[in-house]
């Protein structure tokens, strides 16, 4: 007998629906503890194999319902950090910030309930094989529609295992596609007919081929260089304060002057809380201050400031400073927190949420790189590096990867835990080093494999030092990006359909 042996427990959840509803849940819940800061990555197939069984031998309406439940779960659980951006930043009354929360996990937990349906409604047999291409489809959708939410993708939480040597190769999706396999492999192991070839499978897969893949794809180029990430643990509730705002940047300075001898000092996001063109009039002799350290102490300087056009529209930026500085203009802006998506429905909400600095224009997608300690650099602002096609815009050029961030919006959350190892799989992909400089924490320096380096304490004032080194050369993910797994992935899907019709014939 083939799979349905092992399964055979779970076909008699049509005669207890709703403790298979239950189970969906808790699969969902669980899956959570497989990222950062638990990285239990077993978890993330022991989820996947429970939810997988418990969409076996029920109704397409059922598999939906059950992959919502799922949804919930998850995202319930992994991000349910948001509130607190809300509550406490935004001026929303607890009840508010709630309602607000749950509707956004219910929208985004709408991704697992299509996929089950899909599966169960065209694939009622097959189900089991096409997951890996499937859900890994479905991950890919929810990172690009509406703007795209890639939180909680499956393969974030391989990044401390063996699979994540495929990163480079197929990236996070690619990670997921291969996590979501192993665990269909698994089950099938329980077909003790089967159990040694399978597991031989599995363990040929997560180790042989992962160690295999330990490719340099990328090599050195000149010298490592000096690097100090300011970290100025500025409270938000003070941040955009007038009275505030001067002392802020004075902190960032002094810490800073503490460490000239870095070849390279970076500010987080906003870590001058004005705009550029105010800093002469509001904080007179603060830029003189400043360029007589890159001048006297040869040190360069990347600073996270807002700018402002003539005609009124403003963006959050990153400034490289020199004589005559240039900046990267953030592209990819945080719905509901730096812009408001749909205006003609949602154009009122940022009256009720007191966010600063919430009607941020788009930069463009190809920008010029900036250029520090001879070197052109990839940068990234906060939200921007869950986005790997984003993050691979700069390369080729970029030798070295700058995030900037300001995680202080989520508190004592798990969302700067999961947001670093975000980042660590953009530096596993292009093979680069990160350095990803923030307000109240986590900063980190991240090398070209995805390692952290170094890494300094959450909510306090900290210059993380480290020396860099700067890498050249092309992984296969910066060349084709998600293309290469999503049509791997529907290659996949159409052979199972051409297949099931050549036997049908």
């Amino acid at each position: 007998m083939p799979i349905h042996n092992f399964i055979l427990t779970f076909k008699c959840m049509k005669y207890n629906q709703k403790l298979g509803d239950v189970l969906a849940l808790f699969s969902g819940s669980i899956l959570p503890l497989a990222f950062a800061p638990y990285s239990i990555a077993i978890i993330a197939i022991l989820s996947i194999i429970m939810q997988s069984l418990l969409w076996q031998n029920i109704t397409p309406r059922r598999a939906c319902w059950r992959g919502f439940l799922y949804g919930i779960g998850m995202f319930g659980v992994g991000v349910s950090w948001v509130h607190i951006s809300f509550y406490q930043f935004g001026g929303l009354p607890m009840i508010g910030a709630i309602l607000l929360t749950l509707t956004f996990v219910i929208t985004i937990a709408l991704y697992p309930a299509l996929l089950g349906w899909l599966l169960i409604r065209f694939f009622p047999k097959n189900n089991l094989i096409l997951l890996p291409a499937a859900w890994t489809l479905m991950e890919w959708l929810r990172g690009w529609l509406f703007t795209g939410f890639p939180w909680l993708s499956i393969g974030y939480s391989q990044i401390d295992s063996p699979l994540n040597n495929f990163a480079p190769l197929l990236g996070v999706y690619g990670v997921s596609w291969i996590t979501i396999l192993i665990a269909i492999l698994l089950i099938y192991s329980f077909n003790f007919k089967r159990l040694t070839q399978v597991i031989s499978i599995v363990i040929l897969i997560s180790l042989g081929i992962g160690s295999l893949l330990e490719t340099d794809w990328t090599k050195p180029i000149d010298k490592p260089f000096k690097v100090a990430l300011i970290q100025g643990n500025i409270p938000q509730e003070f941040k955009w304060l007038s009275g505030f705002q001067l002392p802020s940047m004075q902190r960032y300075l002094e810490v800073s002057q503490l460490h000239r001898d870095a070849d390279l000092i970076i500010w987080p996001e906003t870590a001058i809380p004005l705009f550029y063109h105010e800093i002469l009039n509001y904080a007179p002799g603060f830029l003189d201050k400043l360029m007589s350290e890159h001048i006297e102490y040869k040190t360069d300087f990347l600073i996270g400031v807002p700018t402002m056009n003539s005609d009124g529209s403003y963006y959050n930026a990153v400034m490289n400073f020199t004589n005559k500085p240039s900046f990267y203009y953030k592209n990819h802006l945080v719905p509901f927190g730096e812009y408001i998506p749909f205006q003609a429905f949602f154009g009122n909400l940022l009256k009720l949420l007191n966010i600063p600095m919430s009607e941020f224009s788009t930069g463009t997608t190809n920008q010029t790189l900036l250029t520090a300690v001879g070197h052109d650099i990839g940068i990234s602002i906060c939200y921007e590096d869950a986005f790997g096609n984003l993050v691979r815009n700069s390369l080729p050029a970029a030798k070295l990867l700058v995030n900037v961030s300001n995680d202080a919006w989520f508190g004592d959350s798990i969302a700067p835990h999961q947001h670093l190892e975000i980042a660590r799989m953009r530096a596993s992909e292009t093979g680069r080093y990160l350095l990803r400089a923030t307000n109240t924490g986590i900063s980190a320096i991240i090398n070209n494999k995805g390692k952290i380096i170094a890494r300094s304490p959450q909510f306090k004032i900290t210059a993380l030092r480290a020396e860099v080194q700067p890498y050249q050369g092309t992984t296969p993910y910066v060349k084709f990006g998600n293309k290469l797994i999503v049509i791997i992935s529907l290659l996949f899907i159409l052979g199972l359909i051409f297949t099931n019709k050549i036997s049908k014939a």
